[in-house]
Formats: C-alpha cells, sequence, structure tokens
C-alpha cells in the first residue's frame, strides 16, 4: 500500500528533496547565507535568491552523498530522512547523488570561473568527507568540514557581489575568519548524533575524550567572541551581548548533557553562529567602512 505523497509523485519528490536536507537548513544553509551577504557586499536584493539557490543545490549534493552512506546512521539518530524512511531507494538516491555534481558546476559556470572552482572544490571536499571517510576521526572531519565551508562561503559571497570573480579584502577576512571558527568548535554538532556515531564506529570527540570535548566549548565560545567583538570593532555593548551569548551555549553543554539538551544547545550554537556571520555586515552597513 502507498501512502500519499511518495516520491513517484512531484510533491512526494519535492517533500523528500527537503528532507535530506532538513537538519542542515540551520546549520549551513542560513548562516551561510547571511554570512555571504554580510561579506560580499551585497550588489542588489535580487541577489539573495541565487545565492540561496547555489548553496541549497550544493547543499543538497553533499548530504545525498552523506546519507546513501550512513543510512544505519539515520536509522538511530535521524529515521525520518529520506532513505531510513523508505521514501526513495539507495539507487535512486545514489544517481541523484552523482547527477547533483554536473548540475552544480553547470549553475556554477554560469555565475563564472571563480564560483565554478569553489564548486569544483565543494565536491572535492564533500568525496573526501563521505566516500574517503574524513569524518570517521574528528580531527580529519573538523579540518575537512571547515574547509568545505569555506568553499560555501566563496561560493556564496562571489554570487551575492556585483563582481563574481572578485572578492575584497573584507570577503576574504570574513570567509578566514569563519573557516577558523568552524574547525575549531565545529564538534558542538557531534554530541547530539552520538549514539549513531558509537554504532558505525565514528571517532567523534564527544566520544574520544567526552569532558575535554564539552569543557572546549564554553571557552573557544568566550574567546571567540572577545575577539570579534574588537575585530569588527563592536561598540562595548553588542560585544558583552555577544559574549553572553556564548556563555549561555558554552555552559548549557557543559552542564546539560541529555540528548534532547544537546539538540536545544545545537541550535543555539548556530544562532550564535549566525550572529557571528552578521559581523562583517554590521563593519560594512553600520560602520560604512572598508578595508
Amino acid at each position: 500500500m502507498r501512502t500519499f505523497g511518495q516520491s513517484d509523485t512531484l510533491f512526494g519528490f519535492l517533500v523528500t528533496i527537503f528532507l535530506f536536507v532538513k537538519s542542515d537548513i540551520k546549520t549551513t544553509l542560513v548562516p551561510i547565507t547571511i554570512l555571504s551577504v554580510s561579506s560580499a557586499p551585497l550588489c542588489t536584493p535580487d541577489r539573495i535568491f541565487p545565492v540561496v539557490w547555489w548553496i541549497f543545490l550544493h547543499l543538497l549534493q553533499f548530504d545525498t552523498s552523506n546519507q546513501i552512506l550512513d543510512v544505519e546512521e539515520d536509522a538511530k539518530n535521524k529515521p525520518v530522512r529520506p532513505l531510513p524512511a523508505g521514501r526513495i531507494s539507495l539507487r535512486h538516491a545514489t544517481i541523484l547523488r552523482w547527477g547533483l555534481v554536473p548540475a552544480c558546476w553547470i549553475i556554477s559556470a554560469l555565475h563564472g570561473g571563480p564560483v565554478l572552482l569553489s564548486s569544483m572544490a565543494l565536491v572535492l571536499f564533500t568525496v573526501l568527507y563521505n566516500e574517503l571517510q574524513a569524518n570517521r576521526h574528528w580531527l580529519t572531519k573538523n579540518i575537512v568540514t571547515a574547509i568545505g565551508f569555506a568553499s560555501f562561503e566563496v561560493g556564496g559571497t562571489l554570487i551575492a557581489g556585483c563582481h563574481t570573480s572578485h572578492m575584497d579584502a573584507v570577503g576574504r577576512l570574513s570567509v578566514a575568519i569563519s573557516t577558523a571558527v568552524f574547525a575549531t568548535t565545529i564538534h558542538a554538532q557531534d554530541f547530539k548524533d552520538e549514539a549513531g556515531d558509537r554504532l558505525i564506529g565514528r571517532l567523534t570527540l564527544p566520544i574520544v575524550s567526552p569532558q575535554v570535548g564539552r569543557a572546549s566549548i564554553l571557552p573557544l565560545l568566550v574567546t571567540w567572541s572577545i575577539a570579534l567583538g574588537f575585530m569588527w570593532q563592536l561598540t562595548w555593548a553588542y560585544t558583552v551581548l555577544l559574549l553572553c551569548f556564548s556563555m549561555l551555549v558554552g555552559v548549557r553543554f557543559l552542564l546539560m548533557r541529555s540528548r534532547t539538551a544537546d539538540q536545544t544547545s545545537f541550535l543555539l550554537y548556530n544562532m550564535w553562529l549566525s550572529v557571528v556571520h552578521m559581523l562583517p555586515g554590521y563593519w560594512r552597513y553600520l560602520q560604512h567602512r572598508d578595508i
């Protein structure tokens, strides 16, 4: 008996596509769109749609790659995803995964060579992360994730700007800072997925050293909040607000350790990250400066 809305209808297919990326809308699509618009600077408001579309398409390429390899983990951690939920077969998901690669490159080529290079780099790091299993150890996972996010950010920032072949100093600095923030704090996402990661033998920091993993988030977020307040020349009031927010997130990870609490803490982490990604825009649009 077939269920209404399965992938053999247009509506069902669109729902399936949405479910592939649903969990990464808050972790990738929203923060990177914010950074792209803040860093570019945004050429015209109508550039937001192609930025979102480019990031979404590449996110879908990454997520299908990840989910065809970790069906067992998703059955434990995220059973509503298309493969464990039975919305799409592994064969069709694999066809979709590899079909998205030339689609991403064609869309990127329409924006110029530098955007295409960003897309190619993102595909490369997707393969490293998933097919070549760099995600199995926390160190390589953090590094490859951070560089992959940088590829997202470079492409999005180039598309948002008026000159898709050029990023100015503010854009380059914001991407570099974001990459460093990701590399040092992205293990915040692994606490909520610990059960599934143990099931497939993945050595994330919460598994290898749970106390160090949890204890590290508070000082890292606090340090980054203070440093970024100075880098982007925030007022003292804004710096204190950002600092208090980072302390809230860090203390939650340290003291509240249930899976539900970790999911909420990770949501707050992504809100902190989105605020951090707005800071280049603060520099540009409120301080009216350029470097």
